[in-house]
């Protein structure tokens, strides 16, 4: 696939919002151009935070028709993909590093008929999830430690990024390359660059300045750097 033809997609990280004021978020977020919503699921275990469960990703499915990507930073996602699928998931992303096993995770998403993804932690190598590449609907590439919102972008993990740009294009497959944690219009220029195509954004869409405008900002980084790409 050309790099030119490639679709960016930005998805806010709903962790970020003001959980309060959750459905106005969602709305403000849907009517300033998102083409996805983020959700983290943190179970206490995998990584030391707690955050929501099933009930919370059917509350947001009720409130959106996009697509809701569903991140399971939780120990054994096999156990819970069922729930997350009823509550309203489009793409179940799970860890390589979860007790469970990468390739029944895999099995039983598209068992349920929706979409799989497969994410890295920033001090785990590509090698680790290469081997299911051509079985997965986004390969995630965390660029932040997972379990804490506002992070630091680390830069680091641009070569896996490209890595996994370049296993997708090899196998001509349709699958995402997302990139999560610090994404910033600074970075979603460095992230778009090496071949990421699927941006889970959190603080810098719900922060001040207005989320129509920050996403909008967001989007014309990323357009940025996919021109850098094709050069």
């Amino acid at each position: 696939m050309p790099p030119a033809s490639r679709r960016h997609r930005l998805a806010p990280s709903l962790l970020s919002a003001d959980f309060a004021a959750l459905g106005e978020a969602v709305a403000a977020a849907e009517a300033g151009g998102a083409d996805a919503f983020h959700l983290d699921v943190m179970d206490g275990h995998f990584v030391p935070n707690i955050s929501f469960g099933p009930a919370l990703v059917a509350a947001v499915r009720a409130r959106t028709r996009l697509p809701l990507d569903v991140h399971l930073m939780i120990e054994d996602p096999l156990r819970y993909v069922a729930d997350f699928h009823r509550a309203g998931g489009d793409t179940l992303v799970f860890h390589v590093e979860s007790r469970s096993d990468p390739e029944a995770v895999i099995r039983e998403v598209h068992r349920l008929g929706i979409g799989v993804g497969a994410a890295i932690r920033p001090d785990t190598p590509f090698s680790r999830v290469e081997p299911l590449v051509d079985h997965l609907d986004q390969v995630l590439v965390m660029s932040v430690n997972p379990g804490f919102s506002g992070q630091q972008f680390i830069p680091e993990v641009l070569p896996k990024v490209r890595a996994a740009r370049e296993r997708v294009d090899a196998l001509g497959s349709s699958a995402d390359v997302s990139i999560d944690g610090g994404v910033v219009p600074t970075t979603a220029v460095e992230a778009a660059a090496a071949g990421a195509t699927f941006f889970v954004c959190g603080n810098s869409v719900f922060r001040e300045g207005g989320v129509a405008e920050n996403l909008r900002r967001l989007c014309s980084c990323v357009e940025e750097g996919a021109r850098r790409a094709v050069r």
